[in-house]
């Protein structure tokens, strides 16, 4: 798809889904996060996984379901540490850092704006080396609202000042592109593959891409 550049002028962008590559959080989320869970309780990791996804499901799309201090609490497991053992798996989506360089010399604002964890947002960023291409970086736990509720964009344009309609939001997360657009926010993109081991294509109702490319026209 092509943007009209010329009309915006601040771009905020997701960073896991849509910089860098989901694969790394599915595979903790789903495989690591039960398998430590299942040696950590003397149980198969079928059951852990049984256990675990209720847990998860009631988390889904609040601020805790981000929060890696309350999964260490919950699950008595160093989230952090189990995180950081591998860190190895995170990796940049094809063509995220080509796309960050062009936003660099276009001279857009750019804002890294995420529901990540302190601890997992500078894990990944000391890791790619990505922190130096954007203006701001924001994680939705610094307001104390993640960005599916309306109170993270109100404090964002607050703190950070953008016009709604002069601004792009790109993102692998379909709840957070609704709250954006309930917001007003008029330019709204989403990553349809946001797991490289993926081979299916997320549907929605959004203009999508498959990869930051083809953002690049015009721009």
């Amino acid at each position: 798809m092509k943007l009209n550049w010329e009309n915006i002028d601040t771009v905020l962008i997701d960073m896991d889904g849509t910089i860098l590559d989901l694969y790394f959080d599915n595979y903790f989320w789903h495989e690591q996060v039960p398998l430590s869970f299942s040696i950590k309780n003397g149980i198969d990791i079928n059951a852990a996984k049984a256990q675990l996804k209720p847990l998860f499901k009631e988390m889904e799309g609040k601020l805790e379901w981000y929060c890696l201090d309350y999964w260490s609490d919950v699950l008595n497991l160093d989230i952090s540490n189990l995180k950081f053992q591998l860190s190895d798996l995170i990796s940049v989506l094809p063509h995220a850092l080509e796309f960050l360089i062009k936003l660099r010399n276009a001279n857009q604002k750019v804002f890294l704006v995420t529901n990540a964890h302190r601890s997992s947002l500078n894990l990944k960023m000391h890791k790619t080396k990505l922190d130096s291409y954007f203006d701001e970086i924001i994680s939705s736990h610094d307001y104390g609202f993640p960005k599916e509720d309306q109170r993270f964009w109100i404090k964002l344009q607050k703190e950070h000042y953008f016009s709604n309609n002069t601004t792009v939001l790109i993102d692998d997360n379909v709840a957070v592109l609704d709250s954006a657009n309930k917001f007003g926010i008029q330019h709204l993109i989403i990553l349809s593959k946001p797991d490289s081991k993926l081979t299916e294509f997320m549907p929605c109702r959004y203009p999508d891409v498959v990869d930051l490319r083809e953002l690049m026209i015009g721009l």
